[in-house]
This record gives C-alpha cells, structure tokens and sequence, in this order.
C-alpha cells in the first residue's frame, strides 16, 4: 500500500510541476494577446477623440439645419451635406444591397462549384479595385452618358464598391450554416428553395447585417468617387439628377481652406461622419442581438 501510495504521490507532483510551465506560458501568451490588442485599437481610439475634440465645439442646431457661409464669415453648417451623404448612400444601397445578397445566396447555394470560384475570384479583385478607378468608371458610364453630374452617377459609384463586400460577406455567412440544418429541412420533404429562404437565410441573417454595415461605413466615407461623379454644391439637393453635397467632399473642400470658420466646419463634419459610421455599427449590433 505504502509503494501505491508513494507513486500516486510522486505522479501527482510531476503533472503538478509540469503543468506550472504551461500555465506561466498561458499566462504570458494571453497578456501579450491582449497588449497587441491594444495597439491596434489605439489608433482607433486615438482618431475618435481628436476627431471629437475638434468637432464637439461646433456642434448645434446650426450646424445640422443650415448651410456653410461665406468664406469670410461665421456660424453656418452643414446640413446640406448631411442629407446628401444619406441620399448618395440610400441609391448606392438600394442598388447594391438587394443584388449582392441575392449573388451570394446562388454562390452558396446554387452554383457549380468551378463557376463559384470564378465568381468568388472576381469578387475579391473588385474589392481590391481602388475606389477612384471606380469613380472613373462611373464617370465614363454615366457622367457622359448623361452630360451632367448627378445624385444618381455618385450612387452608382458607391454601389460597384459596396457590391463585392456584400456577395463576399453573404456567402461566407450562409457558408456557416451547419449542412445538417439542409439535411434536417430536406429530410422533412422541404425543397432546397424553401430551405434556404425560410431555414438557411434566417440563420445566416446576423453575418449578412454585419456585411451590410461595413459596405455601408465604406461607401459614406469615400470621396474620390464622388469627386469625378457628383461634384460638389453649395445649396440643398435639388433631385437626383444634378449634383448633390456631401460629408466626405465638404471635408475635402473645407480642411485645406485658410478660413478658421470653414475648417471648424470640416471637423464638425468630420465628427458628424464618424458618429452616423458608429450609429450604424450599433443598430446593426443591436439587430444581430435580436436575430441570435
């Protein structure tokens, strides 16, 4: 018994002093983990509070309901810009939205395995596309088509840089969907159609919101695009089909000037931008809580 006991004992030890080790090792690999993770939130963190800083002080109701001034003269805002920004991303996302999700639904679901590579390929090359050749495109397509620049080219613009990130996101998120989920639906007498829309898409859904967010943080931020596809105006939209203000070029436009008023401005814009790319991350958020 005695013998037992003592090489009970002594296995006990060894596993003791071999797991010390591997937990000190944990211990430094998680604290690392975490210091790297705070570097690369820091710049993050860093661009929010200077943005708020210099933005926060022009905050008012002016700056939401009136437009900039003239150069030499104060107060004023932006709220031309405003409506224009959600304009140019409600065309882009009506037109992008829609057609990506359905293009990742045939490539998760429906398509023949060597054209859905192709097609994923593509995808990712269109992705990779830098946003002022799109904004040439969109120029060559419309803008001269139509002699004029307009609410509508600028949509179209924003749509061709949003549409990969919505095929790529939407596949990748039905992709997710455990296949025994399928099996269950099929083996219930549903058709593969009816799986998908009722059983596979409502499961998926939280990954294609998420997707959804983030081709529309992109689209509100970019400017070259608008540059050579919407120009900028002074003054409220007219329609869809003359150019239209945005955050993004009044920012542009403004930042450089030597005129304190309308660089005050361009911050306020700035943060006005960032706060409506944090508002839609959170409902967004708050849906996909719902969802799940």
């Amino acid at each position: 018994m005695s013998n037992s006991q003592s090489y009970s004992s002594n296995s006990v030890d060894l596993e003791y002093t071999s797991s010390k080790p591997r937990n000190w090792m944990g211990s430094l690999l998680t604290g690392l983990a975490f210091a790297f993770l705070g570097l690369a939130l820091l710049p993050l963190a860093l661009v929010i509070v200077y943005v708020f800083l210099k933005g926060v002080n022009r905050l008012n109701w002016a700056l939401f309901t009136e437009l900039p001034p003239p150069p030499l003269q104060s107060g004023g805002g932006v709220g031309h810009a405003i409506i224009g920004t959600l304009m140019l991303v409600a065309i882009a996302a009506v037109m992008s939205i829609p057609t990506g999700i359905l293009g990742g639904i045939y490539l998760s679901e429906f398509s023949d395995p060597r054209w859905g590579r192709w097609i994923r390929f593509a995808a990712n090359i269109l992705s990779g596309v830098p946003s002022i050749i799109m904004g040439i495109f969109a120029y060559g397509v419309i803008v001269v088509t139509m002699d004029s620049y307009s609410a509508i080219a600028g949509g179209f613009a924003l749509a061709i840089l949003m549409l990969p990130i919505v095929v790529r996101t939407t596949d990748e998120a039905l992709q997710l969907v455990d296949k025994e989920v399928r099996w269950a639906s099929v083996g219930v007498g549903a058709s593969n159609f009816h799986t998908v829309l009722y059983i596979v898409l409502p499961t998926a859904l939280p990954g294609i919101l998420t997707g959804t967010t983030l081709a529309v943080a992109r689209a509100a931020g970019e400017t070259a695009p608008l540059i050579f596809t919407v120009l900028y105006s002074q003054f409220w939209p007219e329609g869809l089909f003359s150019p239209v203000p945005s955050l993004s070029v009044l920012i542009y436009n403004f930042a450089t000037v030597p005129y304190d008023n309308q660089r005050e401005l361009a911050w306020a814009a700035s943060l006005i931008l960032v706060s409506l790319v944090l508002l839609t991350s959170i409902i967004s958020r708050l849906a996909t809580g719902k969802q799940k």
